[in-house]
């Protein structure tokens, strides 16, 4: 079976030569913190000679047993690369046996004509005439699809692929062919969302979907009966899976049974609100919740593929819309981007691509994914103060409200407040304190936030002094 992400496992960009392997390449390893390794340098390095010199004193024979050899000893060693490989290194079947079995290699398609005019004029050895240029093109595309895990045109489009996950209007619909494997898939939908969209999930999954079950709507569903339950109801074993249709708390629980069903099954998600699309769904972290503690019992279980479909979102009250958009706003602000402005789809993408890389950078949340906690420590408090009665999104907004102040940044927090709308909460301010020092991220009952030192620059694990903090929740709350 093909790698479905890149966790544990070099990135290779595979494709023609004018494609962008190199400049798409170095932005992808800043975003994951990963090593970037150029190919052709590496071999002009080892050879103590530039490409069109090794053509010419060489031959084309000769380049190639370099490059082969090169290419063995990225692949085989070192830690997970991003890697940019030489347009014809696709060409040595040992090349493409390593990256099958060490690497995820994302094809970068690209237009001849427009590789052509890229490259025309160049030094490159194989660049000299149209007619060849195409012919070459033409007798290397088999092979870039044969090395192929997915394809990309664009660095959110690679950060995406590595992830497994698929970001397209109408994707639902080919679930039969975006839920990895042949086996048998298990359907779990919440309430609401399984009378808008379950028919139509059961359709395109076709006679693989064998049993359907619903759990309850919103945060109601993350409790140890409703696990319970479905550990009880389900029947595949483990050449199955199972898919979660809904929003962040379905996929939640959902992520949660299939990480113990069996000792783990793979599942997909197929997150249906804004929330879920941009955040929640993303990045194999599964919970449910205990009394006055969100998401207190959990795992680290990444999905086999997560299918945002942004076209779900039409049937999106509007409450739900505006919890979904806070978790813009904050991808937004980490980002270093106004990725709030942009329409709904471009928003769903970004926002996934962002979390996407982060997630891979860092799957078990120990460093730089903490970032994404941004203002949630707040919110998780209110949160719990209010018995989950508080929504997410408006818990959030407020979060966000005191992390920016906290940080100093004023035009931030205006920002928030035009975009977002926050109101105080009416919550007890004792239980919300207490609940505030039991947050996962706390230490010996110390609190450690997520605060900016301006858009797109985080810094994570920031202990304040207590009043400071608390004075920062008081103003939360009503």
């Amino acid at each position: 079976m093909r790698p479905l992400d890149a966790l544990g496992r070099h990135l290779a960009l595979a494709g023609f030569m004018g494609s962008g392997k190199t400049s798409a390449g170095k932005a992808v390893a800043a975003r994951l913190g990963r090593h970037f390794v150029d190919l052709d340098q590496e071999v002009e390095e080892r050879a103590g000679a530039a490409i069109a010199e090794l053509f010419a004193t060489r031959g084309e024979a000769g380049f190639r047993e370099v490059e082969e050899e090169v290419a063995r000893d990225v692949l085989r060693g070192g830690d997970p690369a991003v890697v940019a490989l030489g347009g014809g290194a696709v060409l040595s079947e040992r090349t493409r046996g390593d990256l099958a079995a060490r690497a995820f290699t994302v094809f970068l398609d690209v237009d001849p004509d427009v590789a052509w005019q890229r490259v025309a004029g160049t030094e490159r050895p194989l660049a000299r005439s149209a007619e060849a240029f195409h012919a070459l093109h033409r007798d290397r595309q088999p092979l870039y699809e044969e090395v192929a895990d997915a394809h990309a045109d664009d660095v959110d489009g690679i950060l995406l692929a590595a992830a497994g996950v698929h970001v397209a209007l109408g994707a639902i619909d080919e679930l039969g062919e975006l839920v990895p494997g042949d086996g048998p898939v298990e359907l779990v939908a919440d309430t609401h969302v399984s009378g808008i969209h379950g028919i139509r999930a059961q359709v395109a999954l076709g006679a693989r979907d064998v049993a359907q079950h619903e759990v309850p709507a919103g945060e109601a569903a993350k409790t140890p009966a409703v696990l319970e339950r479905l550990w009880s109801a389900l029947t595949i074993g483990r050449d199955g899976s199972i898919v979660a249709l809904g929003g962040g708390s379905t996929t939640d629980v959902v992520g949660l049974t299939a990480a113990t069903h069996m000792r783990g099954v793979p599942w997909t998600a197929v997150p249906t609100t804004l929330v879920g699309q941009v955040d929640a769904g993303i990045g194999g972290k599964t919970a449910i919740d205990l009394p006055g503690a969100k998401n207190a019992v959990g795992a680290f279980h990444w999905p086999a593929r997560v299918v945002c479909d942004p076209s779900l979102l039409s049937t999106l009250p509007e409450e739900e819309r505006v919890n979904g958009l806070a978790e813009v706003v904050k991808t937004g602000l980490l980002a270093g981007r106004p990725l709030w402005e942009l329409d709904e789809p471009d928003q769903v993408r970004a926002c996934a691509a962002f979390k996407s890389g982060l997630c891979l950078q860092d799957p078990y949340d120990r460093g730089p994914r903490t970032q994404l906690n941004l203002g949630h420590t707040f919110a998780h408090a209110l949160e719990a103060a209010a018995g989950y009665a508080l929504s997410h999104g408006r818990a959030v907004a407020l979060g966000l409200l005191a992390a920016l102040e906290l940080s100093g940044l004023a035009e931030e927090a205006r920002t928030v407040r035009e975009v977002l709308a926050p109101e105080r909460a009416r919550v007890d301010r004792d239980a919300a304190w207490a609940a505030l020092a039991r947050d996962k991220k706390a230490e010996r009952g110390t609190p450690r936030l997520v605060l900016l030192d301006a858009p797109g620059r985080p810094r994570w694990g920031v202990e304040l002094a207590e009043a400071d903090v608390r004075r920062a929740l008081d103003a939360l709350i009503r």
